[in-house]
């Protein structure tokens, strides 16, 4: 509800209210695209592809955000904050950005015709192109998320009669990269993120919105989490070890003993050139450069 209602604000249109007769998927499309001056029917393959995704979305194993949300629930924020604090890291592009990081390559890309040299380009570590959704650290394999992503992604463009370009280049880039040694070597398959966001802009869901939805389908996580924390008899802060791994012992001397560096002044034309002192008397109502 707080999702689309900061939505619906942020384009100027009536906040709608979600219906009790609804389902959690279909009262968030129905809030996000109904308008009170006309009706609004919600089409039940969209809501039931928007409940995989946010399934597929779900907290999973100790990520960033759901870290962060442990960390600021250790020292017993209330749930409101540590939601926040999740919320925080998951707007990184790094994380919850990356469908939104995908859906700009495959537009950077612009056609099929493309993709061998921006696979080239993508294997050469001295230019800064990189494919987007490629690669998990914790799949090693191809991601089981993505390829339920990818059918859900046809039946929705078949549902909308919508025919994406941009399915054609994810698709023939897939299939490049899987069959490309450089890439299977390193085990960097497709992972859910890859088709979300054609998906996302098939639903209507706007760019903005990515990480918004990201966040809506990670909080009953975040939550539980919080829960969790809080049910225990002895609550202890966080506290992530730091390991150093500089010196273990270093020599110390005295400043008397160093030897004083060279006092050096950089004019405004770039030449170092040995610092000096200048005394510079005031007097009253004189004027000094």
């Amino acid at each position: 509800t707080i999702a689309a209602i900061a939505y619906k604000t942020s384009i100027g249109q009536p906040i709608v209210y979600p219906r009790a007769d609804l389902s959690y998927a279909e009262n968030f499309l129905y809030m996000m695209h109904a308008k009170p001056t006309e009706p609004y029917k919600v089409d039940p393959v969209l809501a039931h592809s928007l409940e995989v995704i946010l399934i597929l979305h779900a907290d999973h194993e100790q990520n960033a955000s759901t870290s962060t949300v442990r960390i600021a629930g250790s020292s017993q924020a209330n749930p409101y904050a540590c939601v926040a604090a999740g919320i925080a890291s998951l707007w990184g592009p790094a994380h919850g950005g990356a469908n939104e990081a995908v859906l700009r390559m495959l537009q950077e890309i612009g056609s099929v015709e493309n993709i061998p040299e921006c696979v080239r380009r993508a294997k050469d570590k001295d230019d800064n192109f990189r494919l987007m959704g490629f690669g998990h650290r914790v799949y090693k394999n191809y991601d089981p998320r993505a390829k339920l992503m990818r059918e859900m992604c046809h039946r929705v463009l078949r549902q909308k009669k919508i025919e994406d370009p941009l399915l054609d280049i994810a698709m023939e880039l897939e299939k490049v990269a899987l069959e490309d040694e450089y890439f299977v070597k390193r085990k960097l398959y497709p992972n859910v993120d890859f088709y979300s966001g054609i998906v996302l802009r098939a639903l209507g869901i706007p760019v903005e919105m990515y990480t918004v939805l990201f966040a809506v389908g990670r909080t009953p996580g975040w939550v539980s989490q919080w829960l969790e924390m809080s049910s225990e008899p002895v609550p202890r802060i966080g506290r992530p070890r730091q390991m150093y791994m500089g010196d273990t012992e270093r020599e110390f001397e005295s400043l008397k003993q160093r030897e004083p560096a060279e006092n050096v002044h950089v004019d405004v034309y770039g030449e170092a050139r040995p610092a000096r002192t200048i005394s510079v008397h005031y007097q009253p109502g004189a004027t000094h450069e």
